[in-house]
């Protein structure tokens, strides 16, 4: 698929493979919104593929600008630390890349709102929490 825009969901990564089923699961939800856009998963370590790989991967596909959204609740240490030599590395690799970085997802007025919605919930007896698949 050729396409100008990508979204790179960037996570941790984890050892157990079940732990990314609610980032696949948000991947797959934007590519259902939005077919137009190129969606890659990329992680910080342990699995793959990497932010550098995910990029490369959506250079190659045609992408010209690439958002990158950091599936994380806060800019911790990983977020303002390692991700910006992650995309400076990604850069270098593909200097004609636009490549621009959002807030960690947790830092967004919307899903703070959809948290507390969820806490309020855990509230409510009669409310149940659905998870990714439902």
């Amino acid at each position: 698929m050729t396409t100008s825009s990508g979204l790179i969901l960037f996570a941790h990564g984890a050892r157990d493979p079940r732990w990314a089923a609610p980032f696949e699961a948000v991947a797959e939800r934007v590519r259902a919104l939005r077919p137009g856009v190129a969606v890659r998963l990329a992680f910080l370590e342990i699995m793959s593929p990497s932010l550098p790989e995910a990029g490369a991967e959506l250079a190659r596909a045609g992408c010209g600008r690439i958002e990158i959204l950091p599936l994380f609740l806060g800019a911790g240490g990983h977020v303002r630390r390692d991700l910006p030599l992650l995309l400076a590395a990604l850069q270098a690799a593909h200097p004609a890349l636009q490549l621009r970085l959002h807030p960690a997802v947790g830092e967004i007025a919307g899903v703070v709102t959809a948290m507390a919605a969820a806490a309020l919930a855990t509230l409510e007896p009669e409310q149940e929490i659905e998870g990714p698949g439902a």
